[in-house]
């Protein structure tokens, strides 16, 4: 079973040696409150290499990641359609489970998983964490703080010309599960129910501008792939509390403009920063009329990693974590419903939801060591 120490560091093990890994590794071994113990993969010396890089004192398969005694939080960065059988045996084994989005590839698999942590006394959390960021969080403390008066809608939108311009291999990337829809989408729909609140239905619109793409560089530059999903998509999302919100996705447009994140009040509009960073360079900026207000963001500016940190803290503390599985499951059924949409040509309503969470406090800082003692801060 898993430790359960009122103080000291939270032990993390990682399941997936991928390149995602790397930016996990990187920032969690500079955390002080969590220790890195082993590192886990289907191949063994992937692991080992892994592990070695950046100096985690053991590695192996998943089973010696599960069996670890001072193992509390596993990762599980293994490939999406792996997602719920390793999550599941996460939880099998006692241990809190840290996922990659997306929780799972199915909403039935996610409520499964769900329910037997919760039967298990362990918890589940979820990317992307880039909202527990800076930009995002911000963002979140100023719209509760009342500046744009009631919040009334909302505006998002990412269009580039698609990846297969610079990627190697974007061929997966156009393919069932991939698509703007399930490659982007799962920033700005957990941005927009963490200031909105949860969904309760959706419609939408998809469309291919080219049923074939090239890559245009790397080893394959010049192959031809068929391309199965749309990469245009438009959906309208409808709010428990009232609200609702506009989103386009597209691999379609020869221009980009992504990032692009608006709520409007009553009173005024707030520009969000891109959802899928941390810092919140773009700045936050709230309008009103003409005139322009910058707000500095301030909070935590790491990277991956600070989803596990945050919920280590909250562990340790017995207060619910931000990241929550919940929140997680909700944008999946979210990406499902519009999936859905797009097919029928219809109304699909969402009955998942979630309990709202408060945002980070400003001064949360991931370089201090708060769990050395039993006032253990989050």
């Amino acid at each position: 079973m898993t430790p359960q120490s009122p103080t000291g560091p939270v032990g993390v093990g990682i399941i997936g040696a991928g390149t995602i890994s790397v930016q996990y590794l990187t920032h969690l071994t500079s955390f002080p409150d969590v220790t890195v113990h082993i590192v886990g993969d289907l191949f063994p010396e992937a692991a080992a290499a892994r592990a070695a890089e950046f100096g985690v004192p053991a590695s192996g398969s998943t089973e010696d990641v599960l069996a670890h005694p001072d193992v509390e939080i596993v990762i599980n960065l293994t490939i999406p359609t792996a997602h719920f059988e390793v999550s599941q045996a996460i939880v099998a084994a006692g241990k809190h489970v840290w996922t990659e989005k997306p929780i799972t590839t199915s909403p039935a698999d996610a409520k499964t998983l769900l329910a037997a942590a919760e039967a298990a006394g362990v918890r589940v959390g979820g990317a992307p964490d880039t909202v527990l960021g800076a930009g995002i969080q911000t963002a979140l403390r100023t719209l509760r703080d009342g500046a744009l008066g009631a919040p009334a809608s909302a505006l998002t939108l990412f269009q580039s010309p698609g990846p297969e311009s610079w990627h190697p291999n974007p061929a997966f990337l156009f393919q069932e599960g991939a698509g703007p829809l399930y490659d982007i989408a799962p920033y700005y729909a957990t941005t927009l129910v963490l200031a909105l609140g949860p969904v309760v239905s959706v419609s939408a619109v998809g469309s291919k501008a080219r049923e074939q793409r090239t890559i245009g560089s790397g080893p394959k530059a010049g192959e031809v792939f068929d391309v199965t999903v749309p990469t245009q998509v438009a959906a309208l999302l409808r709010f428990g509390s009232g609200q609702n919100a506009t989103v386009l996705l597209s691999f379609d447009s020869p221009n980009s403009r992504t990032g692009f994140v608006e709520v409007y009040g009553t009173e005024a509009t707030l520009a969000f920063p891109d959802p899928n960073v941390f810092d919140g360079d773009s700045a936050l900026t709230v309008y009103r009329g003409e005139e322009a207000t910058t707000v500095p963001a301030t909070g935590a500016t790491t990277g991956r990693g600070l989803g596990v940190l945050e919920m280590a803290r909250a562990i340790r503390a017995g207060v619910p974590h931000r990241a929550q599985g919940e929140i997680a499951a909700h944008v999946l059924d979210i990406m499902v419903g519009i999936e859905t949409a797009i097919a029928e040509n219809s109304i699909v309503e969402i009955s998942s939801t979630f309990t709202e969470v408060e945002p980070m406090p400003a001064d949360f800082d991931p370089f201090a060591a708060t769990l050395t003692e039993a006032s253990a801060a989050v």
